[in-house]
C-alpha cells in the first residue's frame, strides 16, 4: 500500500474542489495513483472534480502571428504573474511568433537559435532570453508552438492566456468566430469521431461506475453509460456544441458553418500553463516538519 502524504491530498485537493478527507479516500483506494483518484471521486461527487481539474497555474503568455496563410502560436512561460505583463517578455514572445512564422524551426532549440535582438541583447533569441533573465531576475522559457501554412487562417486571443488558430475554407468572419468559440467552450476535437480514445474509454469507465451504483438491471445500465458517453462527445466536438453566438440557443457551430459556407479543417488551442502544476508552499507543513525536527534533536 502506497504512503498517503499531506501534500498528496493537497494537491488532488487543489485539482478537484474535493473535500480533504474525500481526497485521502480517494488516494487511498487508488493506492496512490492521482489519476486513478480523480476518476474515483468524479464517480462519487460528478462532474465537478472534472471541472476544476482544467484549472492551470503556471504564468506566461500566449501569442500568434499571423501573414497571409503563415502563422504560429507560441507559449513563453515566467514564474510570475508579474512579469508576464512585461513590456520586454511580451515583445520577445510576440518575435518568437514571428521567427516561428517566418522560419520554421524544428523544435524550441531550433527556435532560440534564431537570429534576434532586443533590449541590448543578442545575437539570437537564447541570448535575448538570458538577457532578460538577468535584468527581470526571474527564469522564463518557451515552453511550445505550432507553425501553419498553406491554408487560410484566423486566430484570436483571449487576453495573453489563451491563444486559437483555425485553419480553414470559406468565410473569414465564420472562422474568427469560431475562433472565439473554441477559446471559450474549449473543445478537444473537430468532430465526436474526432475524440481520442483515451478520453472516451475514461469517460466511459466513470459513467460505468456511476451507472453501477444506480442497482438497475444490467441492460438499463448498459444504456445509461452510452447515453453518458453520446452526452460527452457532443459537449466535447466543436462540430456538436451549440455556438456561442447563437441567436436561438440551439443552433451547432457545424450549423452556423453550414450556413456561412465554410469549413474548418482544424484548430489549435493554447492556454497557459496547461497540465503544468506550479509549486505550491505549505508553510503549515514546513513550521510542523521544523518542529518535529527541533524536538528529535532535544
Amino acid at each position: 500500500m502506497a504512503a498517503i502524504t499531506a501534500s498528496m491530498v493537497g494537491e488532488l485537493r487543489a485539482k478537484t474542489d474535493a473535500p480533504m478527507m474525500e481526497c485521502k479516500r480517494a488516494l487511498t483506494e487508488a493506492d496512490g495513483d492521482m489519476a486513478k483518484a480523480e476518476e474515483i471521486l468524479r464517480v462519487k461527487l460528478g462532474t465537478k472534480a472534472g471541472k476544476a481539474a482544467s484549472r492551470v497555474t503556471a504564468e506566461g503568455v500566449i501569442t500568434a502571428w499571423i501573414q497571409g496563410d503563415a502563422g504560429a502560436i507560441v507559449e513563453l512561460n515566467s514564474e510570475t504573474d508579474f512579469v508576464s505583463k512585461n513590456d520586454s517578455f511580451i515583445a520577445m514572445a510576440n518575435a518568437a511568433a514571428r521567427l516561428v512564422a517566418e522560419h520554421d524551426p524544428a523544435d524550441i532549440e531550433a527556435l532560440v537559435a534564431l537570429a534576434y535582438e532586443q533590449d541590448g541583447y543578442g545575437p539570437t533569441l537564447e541570448d535575448v532570453r538570458k538577457g532578460l533573465i538577468g535584468k527581470i531576475g526571474e527564469n522564463m522559457s518557451f515552453r511550445r508552438f505550432k507553425r501553419f501554412a498553406g491554408t487560410a487562417l484566423a486566430h484570436y486571443l483571449h487576453g495573453t492566456r489563451i491563444g486559437v488558430v483555425v485553419e480553414y475554407e470559406g468565410d473569414a468572419t465564420a472562422a474568427k468566430d469560431v475562433a472565439m468559440h473554441v477559446a471559450a467552450m474549449k473543445p478537444v476535437a473537430l468532430t465526436s469521431a474526432d475524440v481520442p480514445a483515451d478520453l472516451v474509454e475514461r469517460e466511459r469507465s466513470v459513467a460505468a461506475a456511476k451507472a453501477a451504483e444506480s442497482g438497475k438491471p444490467a441492460d438499463i445500465v448498459t444504456k445509461m453509460v452510452e447515453g453518458s458517453i453520446q452526452k460527452y462527445l457532443k459537449e466535447v466536438s466543436l462540430a456538436d456544441q451549440v455556438f456561442v453566438k447563437a441567436a436561438d440557443g440551439k443552433q451547432t457551430v457545424a450549423q452556423m458553418l453550414k450556413d456561412h459556407k465554410t469549413a474548418v479543417k482544424g484548430f489549435t488551442l493554447y492556454i497557459v500553463g496547461e497540465g503544468i502544476e506550479k509549486k505550491q508552499d505549505d508553510f503549515a507543513a514546513e513550521v510542523a516538519a521544523q518542529v518535529a525536527a527541533a524536538k528529535s534533536a532535544v
